[in-house]
């Protein structure tokens, strides 16, 4: 006779638990083994001084500097770099570039903190932003750091969530945005520790045309109220178009996120969460463009 439904799923979870408690103990042992030493990069810790302060940002007329570009890209992708496409809709991994010697200075190949301000002010005039930790003299640094007595995201968030992720476009609240983040990895645990990003312009591409037809035209408010308020911070509301334009490739992407926006401008507030909703989960559960 056929073991009951009950016997079947008691043998499994004594199994599958027997199993988790040994892989546990594994962990805790190699965990013990790596006491933590500090941060690996003390110069990057955040620094914190409640007395500096920032004046707002001021709008400035911006040309992306990919409009003077060549298209071939024959400066960055020269003899001995080798490229890689991590998706089909977004990342490329460049290999073997040498930042400080992309003009031509040919600069050292150590990139000084005052180096690397140099290179992203190429980009444009650098954001600093308001409620992190940066780096000290180094305001322009904006420091993600974390650790087993270091978690200012979980504080922030809340601790009491079945899911910590979070989706966002950076400083989104801003009334000028940035065009370009600079963003790299000093250290990351053996495990975890990934950074998800999807393209807002394959999630645009996915809708119907009725429906892209109906975001065209419309704002949203974006606001940093939740995170101000975590730093003691005021702060303006600001709206910007659902659809955006990129200014060198034309493409239409998306342009609203999960963390700071909230509200479509001319719509009911059961309408706008309606629409915002189905936006942040359909960027989010669209693994194939991320």
């Amino acid at each position: 006779m056929a073991p009951s439904l009950i016997e079947t799923v008691s043998q499994t979870t004594e199994s599958v638990t027997s199993g988790v408690a040994s892989l546990k103990l594994k962990l805790d042992e190699k965990q013990a083994v790596k006491a933590d030493k500090g941060p690996s990069y003390p110069l990057y810790f955040p620094h914190y001084d409640d007395s500096e302060k920032f004046p707002p940002t001021e709008i400035f007329e911006f040309s992306d500097p990919g409009l003077r570009a060549d298209p071939r890209l024959p400066h960055l992708l020269a003899e001995g770099v080798k490229r890689s496409d991590l998706s089909p809709y977004i990342g490329t991994e460049l290999r073997d570039v040498q930042l400080s010697q992309l003009n031509k200075e040919g600069l050292d190949e150590d990139i000084s903190r005052e180096r690397q301000i140099e290179i992203a002010r190429h980009f444009g005039p650098i954001q600093v932003h308001p409620t992190s930790g940066n780096v000290k003299g180094f305001p322009e640094f904006h420091v993600v750091y974390r650790d087993a007595e270091n978690d200012h995201f979980r504080e922030y968030i809340g601790g009491n969530r079945a899911n910590l992720t979070s989706w966002h476009s950076d400083v989104s609240y801003e009334k000028q945005p940035p065009g370009t983040t600079l963003f790299w990895i000093l250290d990351q645990p053996e495990l975890g520790g990934d950074t998800i990003f999807a393209s807002q312009v394959e999630a645009y591409n996915r809708l119907s045309p009725e429906f892209q037809k109906r975001l065209e035209g419309l704002r949203a408010v974006h606001t940093a109220v939740p995170q101000a308020e975590h730093s003691a911070l005021a702060v303006d509301l600001c709206d910007h178009p659902v659809v955006r334009q990129h200014p060198v490739t034309g493409e239409k992407a998306l342009y609203v996120n999960q963390g700071f926006t909230k509200h479509i401008v001319g719509f009911k507030t059961e309408e706008s969460e309606f629409l915002l909703k189905f936006l942040f989960d359909h960027i989010a559960k669209g693994a194939d463009f991320q």
